[in-house]
């Protein structure tokens, strides 16, 4: 059976919902319309849906090309208007400092009316946005086969890709196969990447990717199954790598392991 690219997801704000793409364009530092922005608190820390796991239920859409973005609530309501950068201000992104400018406009009061509490939307200091290890690499993989692996775990039909907010989903290899290409290149359609290492996982992944409701003991599934493996981050599922050649991934295209690196 040949391995194709089975599904991409991206959101332009980070701790929002994700959705599906039929194709990315995927450069050095990742997916330009992918996490471009992220929301902080009053102090200035980066908040995700961790903490606050309403901000699932937004969908958020960018046009790079226009500079303009949309915000849909649960209500129904559409917040829409064209990016104007502000001041930058200190933030905190993870325990990272960083420099960011705020972003004008009427997301963050719909934001925060929706969090009950005092948020700001900000831009990422990054072409390719606020990807959690960017430095080490902005491309996150994970096979479905895995994913059908965890919800055998949990007595379940299946479960959502979405809850561990992937940028690729591959189909046709054996489950958790993607553990073995840590160390590898892989082309994905046009694009190379050379996987570095394994995603730890943490308590996000167990709130429903549209509610985000906490609905599934994921840590306490993965724990059962997947710990004790010698793999660089406890709890792993999935891998992420760096870009070594840009190029275009869409579903259906091919994926082909291409050597040690």
């Amino acid at each position: 059976m040949s391995v194709v690219v089975s599904g991409l997801a991206i959101t332009p704000v980070k701790a929002t919902r994700l959705h599906q793409v039929p194709r990315i364009q995927l450069e050095r530092e990742g997916v330009r319309e992918n996490r471009r922005f992220f929301v902080v608190d009053e102090r200035g820390r980066m908040v995700n849906s961790k903490r606050i796991g309403a901000l699932q239920t937004i969908v958020a859409d960018y046009s790079e090309d226009e500079r303009t973005l949309s915000l849909t609530f649960p209500d129904g309501r559409v917040v829409s208007d064209r990016v104007r950068l502000g001041e930058p201000i200190d933030a905190q992104f993870h325990k990272t400092p960083v420099q960011v400018p705020l972003v004008q406009g009427p997301w963050s009061d719909a934001i925060s009316d929706l969090a009950g509490q005092p948020l700001r939307l900000v831009e990422s200091d990054r072409a390719c946005g606020a990807v959690d290890r960017a430095a080490d690499g902005p491309v996150s993989l994970i096979s479905r086969a895995s994913l059908a692996r965890l919800a055998q775990q949990a007595g379940r039909s299946e479960v959502d890709g979405r809850r561990f907010r992937m940028l690729i989903e591959i189909d046709g290899v054996d489950p958790h196969a993607e553990d073995g290409w840590v160390g590898s290149a892989v082309r994905i359609g046009s694009a190379l990447v050379a996987f570095k290492g394994h995603v730890g996982r943490c308590l996000i992944t167990s709130r429903d990717p549209e509610t985000g409701m906490v609905d599934l003991p994921t840590l306490d599934l993965l724990g059962a199954y997947r710990s004790g493996l010698g793999t660089t981050e406890p709890l792993p599922f999935g891998v992420y790598g760096e870009v070594r050649e840009p190029g275009s991934i869409s579903v259906r295209d091919a994926v082909v392991l291409d050597g040690r690196v």
